[in-house]
């Protein structure tokens, strides 16, 4: 009966003094709807990687993560089938919007761009082509939709009016910088962190990261060596699922269709890979570590 949140892929327990365990599960959404298939491990390098990004981001704003291994699990959260997908954290206040920030224009950013010129009421150059690298990272904050509905891009005005201008402000900042870290690391390891989104909350008036980190669920990463301007790159994210997803005709309407061995395999093994070549160390030894 702790349970007090079921999303797409995780689900969030209470289980007193102010703390949650998060269980990340491999199911995997697209276009807001949950496929019918798992993704063997997903949710363990959800896990691991957001571990990683909390760790390295930690001079640069507070996080919600007490612990990951089982061992610093509560009684009843130690079970070996949970090694890796389990996070326990600090509750949160959390904030009504998506943190947005966007270093390559593609997905909603350049669709509103096509449309507008602007994405988020931001205004960007002309002439740009889809993945075009931006001159800047911006940040384009989304609202906070209904598990099954779309987020939807609003303005940084819109931002003020739901947290207030010096909440707003530092939002934008904090969001920028740990992008802006991210993509330098990401590009070490010879990947382009093309978007990312965020969660914060406030814990006793302090602006606190939660939720996930510059996961394959949360960004969109590809390749640098086969980045080209005027094409959706391949990359380490769900984009190769929605790519086969698009491939069948779907509707994007619910239920999604099974994936096939293939789809799900070759899915795992991108999100395997941006796992091993973002943090250089192997997906198998962080699952022994998480065990421990």
């Amino acid at each position: 009966m702790s349970l007090i949140l079921r999303g797409k892929v995780r689900e969030v327990h209470d289980v007193g003094d102010g703390r949650l365990v998060m269980v990340t599960s491999d199911r995997i959404s697209a276009y807001d709807v949950v496929m019918p298939t798992e993704i063997p491990g997903k949710g363990q390098v959800l896990t691991g990687l957001s571990v990683h990004w909390f760790a390295r981001m930690a001079d640069l704003v507070p996080n919600h993560l007490l612990g990951w291994r089982l061992s610093e699990m509560p009684d009843g959260w130690r079970k070996k089938e949970l090694a890796g997908r389990v996070m326990l954290v600090k509750a949160l206040d959390m904030l009504p919007v998506e943190c947005v920030v966007r270093g390559y224009l593609i997905g909603s950013g350049w669709r509103d761009y096509q449309a507008t010129g602007a994405t988020s009421g931001v205004t960007l150059p002309p002439g740009l082509e889809q993945a075009d690298r931006l001159p800047e990272p911006i940040f384009t904050p989304a609202a906070k939709a209904e598990v099954g509905e779309h987020d939807e891009n609003i303005t940084m005005d819109d931002v003020v009016s739901a947290v207030g201008p010096d909440l707003a402000a530092e939002m934008e900042r904090v969001s920028i910088a740990v992008y802006e870290r991210a993509a330098a690391d990401c590009a070490k390891a010879g990947i382009i962190l093309a978007d990312t989104k965020f969660e914060m909350g406030v814990a006793q008036g302090t602006l606190t990261l939660g939720d996930e980190v510059c996961t394959p669920d949360s960004s969109r990463f590809w390749p640098a060596d086969t980045w080209q301007p005027g094409t959706s790159p391949p990359s380490f994210d769900k984009q190769y699922l929605r790519d086969w997803l698009d491939g069948t005709g779907w509707d994007h309407s619910p239920p999604g269709p099974e994936l096939p061995a293939d789809v799900v395999a070759g899915t795992r093994e991108r999100y395997v890979e941006a796992y091993e070549r973002i943090t250089g160390a192997s997906f198998d030894e962080w699952l022994k570590e998480a065990a421990e």
